[in-house]
């Protein structure tokens, strides 16, 4: 299976829920938003108590061989290209900013044999004033297409029954892998 395949794959599980952008804007192929604002009152809409804005951003990547400096270069696009939407004020909760990369083999010399590792250790995090004004967290989840693997670090690993479902079960002939 090649990585455009598997990325035409995964888009309409975001659909439902987020906004999908199919236009490639830098290394990204895709981009899916999520937006959810929330508001608190106290018996009538009058008393208005509080906001509640949560936001998520997915960039989606394929790298036929995902090498560590390719790998390196996706996470900090992406967690620029969050930060760069984010809006925080003080009805802001949190916005996270996820990075699902589809690669056919993953070059463990340039990762110097642990790219698992060095992809469950990445992690990225912002507060704004201190979380008074929310905070965003980085999510990852790397696709191995050749040896059917998925990575993520410790927030990403929400993904992982997203991607077996959508990429490797489909491919298997609807027989879990």
């Amino acid at each position: 299976m090649e990585t455009s395949e598997a990325i035409k794959r995964i888009l309409p599980a975001f659909e439902q829920y987020y906004t999908v952008k199919k236009e490639s804007e830098g290394p990204f192929c895709a981009q899916a938003e999520f937006r959810s604002h929330n508001e608190q009152y106290f018996l009538v809409r009058s008393a208005h108590i509080a906001d509640i804005d949560s936001n998520e951003f997915v960039f989606f990547a394929d790298s036929p061989d995902l090498t560590r400096e390719v790998f390196e270069n996706l996470v900090n696009q992406a967690w620029q290209k969050g930060l760069e939407k984010v809006k925080p004020y003080n009805g802001h909760r949190n916005s996270d900013i996820t990075l699902i990369i589809i690669s056919n083999t993953i070059d463990a010399a340039s990762f110097e044999g642990k790219a698992k590792k060095i992809i469950q250790k990445t992690k990225r995090y912002k507060s704004y004033k201190f979380s008074l004004h929310g905070w965003s967290n980085f999510k990852l989840a790397v696709v191995e297409l050749d040896t059917q693997s998925i990575y993520f670090n410790r927030f990403g690993k929400d993904y992982r029954k997203l991607l077996e479902k959508n990429i490797f079960k489909n491919s298997l002939g609807g027989k879990e892998k």
